[in-house]
């Protein structure tokens, strides 16, 4: 198995938006903290290891993902990619209606074609009407579509109020459609862990009551919410909250899935090592398929992990939620270095995941790398002597 220098940081946006645990996985509270400088020292260390081991084992074994990963070198090393992603940052940050419209109506369309390739908005619902959760919601292309597919469905919403940055709700609303507009990764007492709110935590006021009956369940639960730059929020998120918003909505989502039930999540970077266990996590108690879109974001990183006939009330399920908020947790409370060595010594071996997972994980990534390979390869800033 070859060794992979760890590369410098891309750009982000090369990345994705919101892409998972993107940047500095900072865990603590206030700069100069010595034992969360300690801890998040070992979870960079142990991150980067972890990375390093599978970024070799998939250029060793998949001739696609070697290819992916030379074009994003050279985009890397080209000034004119970010500048291009750059460019698409700014129109999504200050869209107005006619582009929100566009950006609506594409999601609608992304959600149409993940539909017609894995079947993902299907309820078989055989106890009402269907119910369906969107975690995050705005401006609601998904539900549109999944509303679509499923007539007298009843639905769930939560969304960034729009004075807070988040989008316009566009999707046509009814007494079907309960709206909540809230920053969900401040639910704490929904995670189950409002009891553990450091007294001196900076938003120890801002964390929010339970907003979900604990036994309220739905048929499917979409998981796309993606941090939003113009969401203003304390300093001391900034370096966790891709984290914590990618946590949340697993954890609650899976929570609140009915057995049976789909659950469809945006994620970026198939091969990165937190993207590997969340789907090795869901290999192990649903059927899944990743889906990419041959068009829109083709070049980016994101993709579509569609889990369905989920197990949830399953052991393995059951444990991946409570992992999940205890990720929640440690991205959201301070933790020092004893509590942040026990929080990870369940972590498995990178080699003992690609033991396990490794064909699987070819299996379900490569044609979400060919996909993005494809569109780089057209892309001038790839090319070789390209502007």
């Amino acid at each position: 198995m070859s060794a992979i220098a760890p590369l410098t940081r891309p750009p982000t946006e090369f990345f994705g938006d919101g892409q998972l645990w993107e940047g500095v996985r900072s865990l603590s509270l206030a700069a100069g903290s010595q034992d969360a400088e300690v801890a998040q020292d070992v979870e960079d260390e142990t991150f980067e290891r972890a990375n390093t081991i599978i970024t070799g084992y998939l250029k060793d074994n998949v001739p696609i993902f070697a290819r992916l990963c030379d074009l994003r070198q050279r985009g890397w090393e080209n000034p004119a990619g970010d500048t291009y992603f750059k460019k698409q940052q700014q129109t999504a940050d200050n869209a107005d209606e006619k582009v929100a419209k566009i950006f609506y109506n594409m999601m609608k369309t992304i959600g149409a074609e993940m539909h017609a390739a894995t079947g993902a908005f299907a309820i078989e619902a055989d106890d009402g009407a269907p119910r369906i959760l969107d975690m995050c919601m705005a401006p609601g292309g998904f539900l549109a579509t999944a509303l679509s597919k499923n007539p007298g469905a009843t639905a769930v919403g939560f969304s960034l109020p729009k004075s807070h940055g988040g989008h316009r709700t566009l999707v046509p609303l009814s007494d079907k459609v309960r709206v909540r507009y809230l920053d969900i990764t401040m639910l704490a007492e929904d995670v189950g862990l409002a009891d553990r709110i450091p007294a001196n935590h900076p938003d120890k006021d801002n964390f929010l009551p339970r907003q979900l009956g604990e036994h309220e369940d739905f048929h499917l639960v979409l998981c796309d919410g993606q941090v939003l730059r113009t969401h203003a929020r304390p300093a001391y998120r900034e370096h966790c909250e891709a984290r914590r918003l990618t946590l949340t909505q697993l954890a609650l989502g899976l929570s609140h899935l009915r057995p049976g039930g789909t659950l469809v999540a945006l994620l970026h970077r198939v091969e990165s090592w937190n993207c590997v266990q969340l789907l090795q996590d869901f290999s192990q108690i649903a059927d899944v398929q990743l889906f990419k879109p041959a068009r829109s974001h083709a070049k980016r990183s994101s993709f579509y992990v569609v889990a369905r006939n989920v197990r949830s009330r399953s052991p393995e399920a059951l444990a991946a939620a409570a992992r999940w908020k205890k990720g929640w947790e440690a991205a959201t409370f301070r933790l020092g270095e004893q509590e942040w060595e026990e929080f990870r010594r369940g972590e498995p071996d990178p080699h003992e995941v690609l033991r396990e997972f490794g064909e699987e994980l070819i299996g379900l990534g490569s044609g979400v790398w060919e996909i993005q390979a494809n569109a780089l390869d057209r892309a001038p800033w790839t090319r070789t002597g390209g502007a």
